[in-house]
């Protein structure tokens, strides 16, 4: 399940590329307030995929949910990309694909359940 993720992780640096200039203003914030205010770009960016993977009549048919959320990746791309890039902009030019693709990636399936069973009718 990791192999296509990683691939979207690859599609997604080489299709945007890097969009952020680095902030100074972001060096003197602490390690607590940095995680704090990527947050909301992580909230969009999985909010995004997991109305994506919902609203796929193949979710209700319990397909390989690894497969839908890659799927999801081309509506999601903007706020995916916006999320690396501020990323990049509190932790250093970079880190945003690495946290992407390492622990986003390793603990997105798990956001994508509970947001979906939060938000059921």
């Amino acid at each position: 399940m990791l192999a296509p993720f990683v691939g979207v992780a690859l599609i997604l640096s080489v299709a945007t590329g890097p969009t952020v200039e680095p902030n100074r203003s972001t060096e003197n914030m602490s390690v607590g307030q940095k995680n704090a205010a990527l947050q909301r770009f992580v909230r969009i960016a999985t909010d995004c995929i997991a109305r994506t993977v919902a609203a796929d009549p193949r979710f209700r048919a319990i397909a390989d949910l690894g497969d839908l959320i890659v799927d999801s990746m081309p509506t999601c791309v903007g706020p995916v990309r916006t999320m690396i890039d501020a990323y990049d902009r509190y932790f250093g030019d970079g880190t945003g694909e690495d946290f992407f693709v390492g622990p986003y990636l390793d603990l997105l399936p798990t956001a994508v359940t509970k947001w979906v069973t939060d938000h059921a009718e």
